[in-house]
C-alpha cells in the first residue's frame, strides 16, 4: 500500500519590483538539508546550485523565471520563504552603536520586514552631456555572491558586477546595446570611465531597493537608546 502525499500550504507574495503576486511554499526537509550542508561546505559554487534550485522549486508560480528577477525580489522571496519554514521570528545579536562594542539580543519579524525604495534611486545615469547609461538590477548570480560568499569584492569583481548591470548606452542618435558586446569589451569600456562617472554608476548600487528594517535597542552599559537599521538579507542572518 502506497504511503499517503504530504500536503505543502501555499501563500502569495507581491515581488516588490512590479507589484506582481505570486505563490511560493515552504522548504522541504530534504531542500533544507541540501541548503545547510552547501552553506557548512563555504564552496560558492555547491552554495549557488543549492540556493538557485530550492528558489526554483518554492515558486510556484508558472512564468516566474527566479534567474531574471532583479536581487533584492530574490532576497525577499528568500526570507519569506525561509520563514513560513523555520518560523516568523528571527533572533539577533546587536552591536549598541553609543560605543560599538556592547551587545544586545533582539528579535524581529518577518513581516515587519520591507523593501525600501529610495526616492532619488534611477536606472539611467546621465555620464556627460550626450551619453546616458541605463542599467538593470544585479540578479541570482549577485545575490549568492552578496549573502553567501566569504570573500571580499575585488575591484576586478565590481567592474564586472558593473558590466553585468548594463542595459544599454544612448546618445541623441544612437542606442548600443549591452547583449551585443562581449563580457570583455563591457569590462573594459566600464575601466575608461572617470571617477566622477563611476561615483554616478556606484549611486545606482547604493539607491536600489533593499531589504530594511530599522530596530530601537538601548546599551544595558551606558543607557542610550540608539536606533540600528538592519540593510540587505545578509544582516538578517548575520
Amino acid at each position: 500500500m502506497p504511503l499517503p502525499k504530504i500536503s505543502t500550504p501555499t501563500y502569495d507574495l507581491v515581488l516588490p519590483s512590479n507589484g506582481k503576486k505570486i505563490k511560493y511554499r515552504p522548504f522541504l526537509v530534504r531542500e533544507e538539508k541540501v541548503l545547510i550542508l552547501a552553506l557548512e561546505s563555504q564552496d560558492i559554487k555547491q552554495i549557488s546550485n543549492a540556493v538557485k534550485s530550492t528558489l526554483k522549486s518554492c515558486v510556484q508560480t508558472r512564468g516566474v523565471k527566479v534567474d531574471d528577477l532583479p536581487s533584492f525580489d530574490i532576497e525577499y522571496i528568500f526570507l519569506n520563504v525561509r520563514a513560513k519554514s523555520v518560523g516568523e521570528s528571527l533572533d539577533l545579536v546587536i552591536t549598541c552603536p553609543d560605543d560599538n562594542e556592547t551587545t544586545v539580543n533582539a528579535q524581529i519579524y518577518t513581516d515587519d520586514i520591507e523593501v525600501v525604495k529610495d526616492p532619488e534611486h534611477d536606472n539611467e545615469v546621465p555620464l556627460d552631456a550626450k551619453l546616458t547609461l541605463k542599467m538593470k538590477y544585479p540578479s541570482m548570480d549577485q545575490f549568492i555572491k552578496n549573502n553567501f560568499d566569504v570573500g571580499d569584492v575585488t575591484s576586478n569583481e565590481a567592474f564586472d558586477i558593473v558590466a553585468s548591470c548594463i542595459d544599454t548606452i544612448y546618445d541623441d542618435s544612437d542606442v548600443w546595446s549591452a547583449s551585443d558586446c562581449t563580457k570583455k569589451e563591457l569590462v573594459e569600456w566600464v575601466g575608461d570611465l572617470n571617477t566622477a562617472q563611476f561615483k554616478e554608476v556606484e549611486k545606482f548600487f547604493d539607491t536600489m531597493p533593499k531589504l530594511s528594517h530599522t530596530i530601537k535597542v538601548t546599551n544595558p552599559k551606558t543607557k542610550v537608546e540608539s536606533e540600528v537599521t538592519l540593510e540587505g538579507l545578509a544582516s538578517f542572518f548575520g
